[in-house]
């Protein structure tokens, strides 16, 4: 079970929801809760998911991007994540950093990742394989949960070394990409004999294309696709059409949890800000939430006299 797939009992009320979404959430066997973060914007922020997406913007990029999701829900998840990659040397080798802070109910997770990428020229685009290494730090405050439940017992500070791998391919109008972030699989609580929740794997697949509309018209459909052992597969469809290689805007659906609306506007060749909005399609989670709200922001360094190549696409 997942935050993303997460559904309340038709019988939930405003009173006791916060209880039992930090009940459900943090610690439901035989998954911790806590693992991969979802991303509306997912098609703008691919280093996220996939250690492959490192240098494919071909110059120093830099994407910020912030969610709020469920608000009004005390204990919603709250993610923020910052990513920077870069092809180094002759373009074939790239590196990258993401760092993550995530925080739903009474538990933090704050993660550092560094990632290499190598790229190989493959028909009209490049192939991309890319492996990532590095840390995630949890920290469950089940002290400031009532309940008897032996599973609260004690607060947890963990910290969780894994390893991810990906394969990325692109050309001008489109890309595809497989990835496996968390390739370890892990206990989270080690200490707990009585806990048989762990983080477990997850697997990504996403593609999209660009095609011309009008002179002034281009629409790019994307697709994600989610799997977790033990739960559904999850399945993200998005549409964005780009109006004038200025704006671009976009509707989303996600399976078993919201439709979303998105916008992004380049702002010049180096500087791209997108915002989204997802409104819940669980009608349990309406009655109790807001929607969900999305802040990204991409800056792509230029240190030459070379043009950066806009719009862009990926």
């Amino acid at each position: 079970m997942t935050k993303n797939n997460l559904t309340l009992a038709n019988s939930l009320s405003k009173n006791i929801a916060p209880f039992l979404f930090i009940g459900f959430s943090i610690f439901c066997k035989p998954v911790f809760a806590q693992q991969q973060m979802m991303f509306t914007q997912y098609m703008f922020n691919g280093l996220a998911i996939n250690p492959a997406y490192a240098g494919s913007h071909k110059s120093l990029s830099m994407t910020a991007l912030v969610r709020e999701q469920w608000t009004g829900l005390d204990g919603a998840p709250s993610t923020q994540t910052l990513s920077v990659h870069s092809p180094i040397g002759n373009n074939r080798f790239s590196l990258g950093m993401l760092f993550i802070h995530d925080k739903i109910g009474v538990t933090n997770q704050n993660g550092v990742y560094a990632s290499y990428a190598y790229r190989i020229p493959v028909k009209n685009g490049k192939l991309s394989f890319g492996i990532q290494g590095g840390s995630s730090f949890y920290r469950a405050q089940f002290s400031k949960v009532s309940t008897t439940d032996p599973v609260f017992r004690a607060d947890i500070t963990e910290a969780q070394p894994n390893v991810g791998f990906g394969m990325y391919y692109n050309t001008e109008r489109f890309y595809a990409g497989i990835s496996m972030p968390q390739l370890i699989e892990t206990n989270f609580d080690r200490n707990n004999t009585d806990s048989d929740s762990k983080l477990v794997r997850h697997y990504f697949i996403t593609s999209g294309y660009v095609f011309d509309v009008s002179r002034s018209v281009k629409l790019k459909p994307n697709i994600l696709i989610k799997t977790v052992p033990g739960a559904p597969m999850q399945i993200d469809l998005n549409v964005n059409a780009l109006l004038r290689d200025v704006l671009w805007v976009g509707l989303s659906w996600r399976s078993f949890d919201s439709l979303d609306a998105m916008v992004q506007f380049q702002i010049n060749d180096q500087l791209q800000m997108g915002y989204s909005y997802d409104f819940a399609t669980s009608s349990d989670i309406r009655s109790v939430t807001g929607g969900s709200h999305e802040l990204m922001m991409n800056y792509r360094f230029s240190f030459t006299k070379n043009k950066i190549i806009t719009p862009r696409y990926f």
